[in-house]
């Protein structure tokens, strides 16, 4: 295990983000206005109100709210009362992910618009609503140079107070990301994308992110602001591809040693499964004692103490990390053991 500190980047603030409106964080405020209901930063029960022109969105029709796109739109609006609730909705996520830990909070607008004009006016105006709040940097995070570069120079033109940010991500497709990287002198999410594909094996992983790093060191661009992500995909999808990420890791770990950071959206492992948090906590686990020290993660749920105590001769855990590992086909005995019963606590 590495000893070196473990760096949280908080994923939360990101307009991809869904609540069903059957659930629990979808009702009504007290005018009986469809609203997203949470806690404000004081603890107070507070609503986020879902304006009318967002109800004709297919993603609304189809029974989803984008809670982060109503709260980025309705604090971009000329409403008082909509800015005011897309503001504390912002304001309570950033604190919530502030206090449980994150040392960076990941910011990405994409689907905001597909107009890119629209994309850069809201992380222009989220960086900058952002940097009056926050204490921790922001990770700018965006499928396009474009919005990155927009959000950095807003971060730069309200003066860094929080510190150097993070870039999210650079890869062999976009190489140019980290020209804005060593520009802003800005810490940078490097994955293991390959130029015209995503890597099927270890060793691919491996070597993409040695021509990332390579990149970097031509840009001079230190060790310690590289976070290399040598991706992480579902183990739903292929049971290889938990072991191809821990043993990319390991790789990258002893080909550039201990001043890199390794990271990752770790929780992607998971998706598509039922208890998803003994899936998440065992495979973190995994990577920390493979060699990573940095998680694009939600510090929420995913507790770093919690998951540094797992209990490895537990049942629950054995058979999370045997399905993990690539030791039982199709997930089957695990998904047995969670019909059984087994996983009642997660």
């Amino acid at each position: 295990m590495v000893a070196k500190e473990f760096i949280v980047i908080g994923e939360n603030i990101h307009t991809t983000r869904v609540f069903m409106r059957s659930g629990k964080r979808i009702g009504y405020d007290e005018d009986g206005l469809e609203s997203v209901l949470y806690k404000n930063s004081d603890g107070i029960n507070s609503f986020l109100c879902i304006p009318e022109d967002f109800k004709s969105t297919k993603v609304y029709q189809e029974g989803r709210v984008k809670h982060f796109m109503v709260a980025v739109s309705s604090g971009m609006s000329e409403s008082s009362k909509y800015q005011s609730q897309g503001k504390d909705y912002i304001t309570s996520e950033i604190r919530r992910q502030e206090n449980v830990g994150s040392d960076f909070l990941d910011l990405n607008i994409d689907e905001i618009s597909p107009n890119i004009e629209i994309q850069k006016a809201a992380m222009t105006w989220l960086v900058s609503f952002y940097s009056t709040i926050a204490k921790k940097p922001p990770s700018i995070d965006s499928s396009s140079p474009d919005i990155i570069k927009v959000g950095l120079e807003e971060y730069a033109r309200t003066g860094s107070l929080q510190g150097a940010p993070m870039i999210n991500s650079a890869s062999l497709e976009r190489v140019e990301v980290l020209d804005i990287a060593e520009y802003y002198n800005a810490n940078v999410v490097v994955t293991s994308a390959g130029d015209a594909a995503m890597p099927s094996t270890a060793l691919e992983r491996i070597e993409n992110a040695a021509r990332m790093i390579k990149f970097c060191k031509e840009r001079r661009i230190a060790y310690q602001r590289i976070y290399v992500d040598p991706l992480v995909f579902p183990i739903s999808v292929d049971q290889s591809y938990g072991n191809d990420y821990l043993e990319a890791v390991k790789g990258i770990r002893k080909e550039f040693g201990e001043d890199i950071y390794i990271t990752g959206g770790l929780s992607n492992v998971s998706f598509g499964l039922p208890a998803r948090r003994i899936i998440n906590d065992t495979f973190i686990r995994l990577a920390i004692d493979a060699g990573v020290n940095s998680g694009i993660l939600n510090p929420i749920e995913s507790k770093l103490e919690r998951i540094r105590n797992v209990d490895e001769s537990r049942e629950d855990v054995k058979l999370a990390k045997a399905m993990l590992v690539g030791e039982d086909e199709f997930c089957v005995n695990f998904i047995q053991a969670f019909r059984d019963g087994k996983f009642r606590n997660y």
